[in-house]
């Protein structure tokens, strides 16, 4: 009772902004905290915003105990939070506390309440030093619940805290090698082949050094290019400006020493793989698929990479471990050669200058990995889990675990039981599909911090969405893109979703990669490389980039925006037969060809074709129930002002359309009470209705995703039989379409189609050709 009673009291006499700071993050802001006569150890709280500077460790702040000179100059990597910050998101959320403060004392009481009756876990909170008070000591424990990754599904998992007992532990500057792995020998014994590790394709690349004359072939000398052919990735394009052209070829058989895995990968990852590997696999193929070798050994050489095929019905797991394996092997290999000169630095003689201890970037982050969902999140780092994870017995700590799991796992019951859609579309769409999030995390050998700050983790993994709110537009106060400057791996996955999301967020963010910092954090320049103090990283970044299909923005992409001096690999297999195959309905298709003097102008050119030869044909009332097609939201926009500029009998039905308007459009079109129905394709990637009614369809231009032109004209079959005599498919596409063109009618009658420049009438009878 007596604690009930402290709790109480210490909400009364807290003001608006403390009582909502407490509500959020579970704990008092450290401004008000008590500070007793004699030090003690300072607890650091990341702040729940989705900025995550202000979630950064402050070193004036919390650094309360006597350092000596030597640490201090270790110190690096570290960022302080602007104060200012902080007022700010006090002062926009008080006007929230005002109109929620008898909420806020109810929420409060019983917070307090459940605090003490956690009896039975009382035992499994981390020792913390006497408080001062008994409200301070609930706090406490209620902080050590929210980091303790051992609770039950009963507890919060909103709460952000760094755990301050293994804060050291994540600390690269303050750790040594021989703390870090019980395994440090055998990485010592290995490192003492000087043989194999300079034969280490990590060491390789980040220890080669350029010259001025090499970043200015780079920027000005055109690429050239090699064709090579390997088994089971097909046609690779090598293309580079300071390597010579040279036919790639692929290793038939991989030996678990050439992959130059830091321990213990070499334990782990055959465990974790064995879902992929099948029984006919040879000897040789016991660590890696075959499509994984080919990969794994393009990565390995650090090459960026376009993998234009991957499916995430088929090969998509199977990529994601291959390219974990690989981000996680970089990041312990680089820990590791920190740690290492940790060490020799403290051994070596006072007032030595070596400059050899040259281990690291102006930041501290080394991989970014851009996902879509946070279900993709979610996978990644159980992933990471389960290859630092040696056996049973030894466990990795993961902090953060429980809060993690919570705001990134799913609830199966969500999803509606009758619900029923296309087997890809329930593989994209899987899990928790939050397009907006981000997440730090600090690695070393055995333990994981999750939700770590930017400036303390290596690896982030975020959408294009969270990476977007960070990164600011000019003029924004708030933003932050230091934590770009020293990334070594870029990997984008599912590229072809982000067409869907907002493409923009993809380019604005390659705009801001590997650019010098605006602030030091804290970093040690004696310890920083000189790729990186030369603003050269983004010449040494390698980029992965993972798509389900070919796209010209994709292309455009990996070749305007990856400067990777080791050159680029992509994969460009041409499509023997398209989507046009697997139509089963017998429907006559005209392609349509418009003639565009530039890939600017054919935007333009397409509208006017469209209004001025095609619409007319279908004003007519015979030509009812017509469905247009169109990929562009602009293009969109654009048809449905002209539709209500001349007064046309139409409906639309977009994204952003409510359910109900959907429901509308829908009955209407069935219904023959509208003509035409305006479609975009981004509602159909969201939501794959079948759309009832469709006699005439006009592709406005050719779909994004091959397999949609397909699915459309399917939809025929829904309207029932009877009517097929009068049903009809136009498609508009110019020269620029090529790509798209090929993967539905295939790569032979693409040739044929652009050489022609006539109208090509195609009939499928259903039957695959």
């Amino acid at each position: 009772m007596g604690k009930r009673r402290g709790g109480r009291a210490l909400l009364r006499g807290l003001s608006k902004k403390q009582k909502q700071h407490l509500r959020q993050f579970g704990e008092e802001h450290p401004f008000h905290d008590k500070v007793p006569g004699r030090p003690e150890a300072t607890q650091i709280c990341d702040l729940s915003d989705n900025s995550d500077k202000s979630s950064a460790e402050s070193d004036s702040e919390t650094e309360v105990e006597q350092v000596s000179v030597y640490h201090k100059l270790l110190a690096t990597l570290k960022t302080s939070p602007e104060s200012e910050s902080e007022e700010e998101e006090e002062d926009e959320s008080e006007s929230e506390a005002e109109e929620s403060e008898t909420e806020m004392d109810s929420e409060g009481s019983q917070e307090t309440r459940e605090a003490d009756g956690g009896g039975e876990d009382r035992n499994d909170v981390p020792e913390q030093e006497e408080a001062t008070d008994t409200a301070e000591q609930m706090l406490s424990q209620e902080q050590a619940d929210g980091i303790d990754t051992s609770r039950g599904p009963g507890h919060g998992v909103t709460e952000e805290f760094t755990d301050v007992k293994h804060e050291s532990e994540f600390s690269l500057e303050t750790n040594f090698m021989e703390e870090e792995s019980g395994d440090c020998n055998a990485d010592k014994r290995d490192g003492s082949s000087s043989q194999a590790f300079s034969e280490d394709p990590f060491k390789q690349h980040m220890d080669k050094e350029l010259q001025e004359k090499d970043i200015e072939k780079m920027s000005t000398l055109p690429k050239t290019s090699s064709q090579s052919q390997w088994p089971r990735l097909g046609q690779l394009t090598f293309s580079s400006t300071l390597e010579k052209p040279k036919t790639l070829k692929a290793d038939k058989e991989v030996d678990v020493k050439q992959l130059y895995l830091h321990k213990p990968l070499e334990s782990t990852w055959p465990k974790v793989n064995k879902q992929f590997l099948s029984s006919v696999n040879k000897p040789s193929d016991a660590f890696l698929t075959p499509l994984q070798r080919e990969l794994f050994s393009i990565m390995n050489t650090y090459r960026d990479l376009f993998y234009p095929e991957r499916n995430a019905l088929t090969n998509g797991e199977e990529i994601r471990h291959a390219y974990c394996l690989h981000a996680l092997n970089h990041v312990l290999k680089a820990n590791s050669q920190v740690l290492s000169n940790n060490a020799k630095k403290r051994d070596q003689k006072p007032g030595a200058d070596n400059d050899d201890h040259r281990d690291q970037g102006l930041t501290r982050p080394k991989v970014l990995m851009i996902v879509p969902f946070r279900e993709c999140a979610l996978r990644i780092v159980h992933i990471f889990i389960n290859l630092l994870e040696v056996n049973e017995k030894r466990k990795i700590d993961v902090s953060n675990k429980k809060r993690f799991k919570g705001e990134f796992g799913s609830d199966p019951e969500e999803k509606p039981p009758n619900l029923k859609r296309p087997e890809d579309y329930e593989a994209v769409f899987a899990g928790n599909i939050d397009d907006h999030f981000r997440i730090g995390v600090a690695i070393l050998q055995k333990s994981m911090r999750l939700y770590a700050p930017f400036y303390s983790s290596d690896i982030i993994i975020a959408s294009p969405l969270g990476m977007r709110t960070v990164i600011g537009a000019e003029g924004e106060k708030k933003r932050d893109f230091d934590f770009l400057s020293s990334i070594e791996i870029l990997i984008i996955d599912q590229a072809d979703i982000y067409l869907m999301q907002n493409w923009e967020h993809v380019l604005h963010l390659m705009k801001h990669m590997n650019l010098l910092p605006l602030e030091s954090h804290g970093v040690d320049f004696s310890r920083v490389r000189m790729l990186n103090l030369n603003n050269w990283c983004r010449y040494y970044r390698q980029t992965l980039l993972f798509s389900a299909l070919q796209d010209p923005q994709l292309n455009s992409v990996f070749n305007k925006h990856c400067f990777n001096y080791m050159g680029q690999v992509a994969i460009r297999n041409v499509p023997l037969s398209g989507s046009i195959s697997h139509v089963v309905v017998q429907l006559p298709h005209v392609f349509r060809r418009l003639e565009a003097e530039s890939s600017t102008s054919v935007i333009d050119t397409r509208f006017q074709f469209f209004i001025d030869k095609v619409l007319p044909e279908y004003r007519d009332a015979i030509m009812s129930h017509t469905l247009i097609y169109i990929p562009s939201y602009f293009d969109y926009v654009r048809l449905r002002n002209y539709f209500k500029k001349e007064e046309l009998n139409f409906t639309h039905i977009c994204e952003y359309t409510k359910k109900a308007g959907v429901c509308r459009a829908r009955r209407f079109f069935l219904k023959g009470e509208k003509q035409f129905l305006l479609f975009t394709e981004r509602f159909h990637f969201y939501k794959r209705y079948t759309i009832k009614g469709i006699r005439n369809l006009i592709f406005y231009e050719l779909p994004t995703y091959s397999h949609f032109y397909s699915e459309i004209c399917n939809m025929m079959k829904a309207t029932g039989s009877g009517v097929d005599a009068t049903w009809t498919c136009t498609v508009l596409y110019s020269k620029y379409d090529a790509q798209k063109l090929a993967a539905v009618v295939g790569i032979e009658r693409t040739a044929q189609m652009l050489q022609s420049k006539k109208n090509v009438h195609l009939f499928v009878t259903g039957e695959s050709e």
